[in-house]
């Protein structure tokens, strides 16, 4: 069966369009134009990593991921990617996959380690997977999570043991005992009322009765001053008394004038003495003033005075 000119040129547009859709994407993992480093790490699981993944350093773009294949009989990938020559990390240097927003997007990312030996074509790295954001609220949520459902089974035993206590009877009683209570509160209201009604009524021997009272106040006060007067009393009795008992003292030790003037006898008798003679004096100054007085118009001798 011969084809026509037309199916041939198809095919052959159809072909050269398939081709041109291979180089293309052959040329965005591949640089032809750009002379790069190829280096290799081992994972379990890429996340997701295919061919063409960025790499980066520090968040710049560094080069992508080449190829991804099985390794070894365990099932784990090996990745290759290329790397600008420009790019120097030591060869102790980490390359993680990471997510790079919300949408679940992933690079591979370089950490550099500090390390006397760089790395060159062809080494394998470190790898490692960076928490992605999902992981990353699983491991916040965990915890919430137990914490939570330990909440219900306390809160779901709380309410079997609460529906074992509260019975039909224990539920009847305590109906009852809430409306008694209610009831206890409405009497309590009328009695508050009647008070109120009461006070009302009353107000004015109320206020007569704190007025009185006020008063009263005010004469315990004026009492209060007099007693602090009976005080003063008391303190100047109390003040004489000690200077009594002093004298008293003075007398029952023989010391003082009034001892002498009490117990001494030779002092008594000379007290009594001159005040017999004080007395004759004075009777004689009656008797015979002009004894005493040298005073005469008619020169007449004064009597002689005799003691009788």
């Amino acid at each position: 069966m011969k084809l026509s000119y037309e199916i041939k040129t198809a095919l052959l547009v159809m072909s050269g369009i398939f081709l041109f859709i291979v180089m293309i994407n052959y040329l965005k993992s591949n640089d032809i134009f750009v002379s790069d480093r190829s280096f290799f790490a081992i994972y379990e699981d890429v996340e997701g990593v295919s061919t063409g993944t960025p790499v980066t350093i520090s968040g710049f773009n560094v080069g992508s991921v080449q190829d991804i294949s099985f390794f070894g009989d365990d099932a784990k990938l090996l990745l290759k990617f290329r790397v600008e020559n420009d790019f120097e990390f030591s060869s102790n240097s980490i390359a993680q996959i990471y997510e790079t927003g919300l949408i679940g997007g992933k690079a591979l990312a370089i950490i550099p380690v500090n390390g006397k030996n760089l790395a060159i074509s062809g080494d394998t790295l470190q790898s490692d997977i960076a928490p992605g954001l999902t992981e990353l609220v699983n491991d916040k949520l965990s915890p919430l999570q137990e914490k939570i459902e330990s909440m219900v089974v306390s809160a779901d035993s709380l309410l079997i043991a609460v529906n074992s206590v509260f019975d039909i009877e224990t539920k009847q009683n305590l109906t009852t005992s809430i409306e008694n209570f209610s009831a206890t509160i409405q009497s309590a209201k009328k009695s508050v009322d009647v008070l109120e009604e009461v006070l009302g009524n009353n107000e004015n021997r109320l206020n007569s009765i704190i007025v009185n009272a006020d008063q009263s106040l005010k004469n315990f006060s004026n009492l209060s001053e007099n007693f602090d007067e009976l005080d003063l009393v008391i303190e100047n009795l109390s003040k004489s008394s000690t200077n009594i008992n002093s004298i008293t003292s003075e007398i029952k030790s023989g010391n003082g004038l009034v001892n002498k003037v009490v117990y001494d006898e030779v002092f008594v008798e000379s007290l009594d003495q001159i005040s017999s003679n004080i007395n004759l004096l004075l009777e004689d100054l009656r008797m015979n003033p002009k004894r005493y007085v040298h005073f005469s118009l008619f020169g007449k001798k004064n009597k002689t005075y005799s003691k009788e």
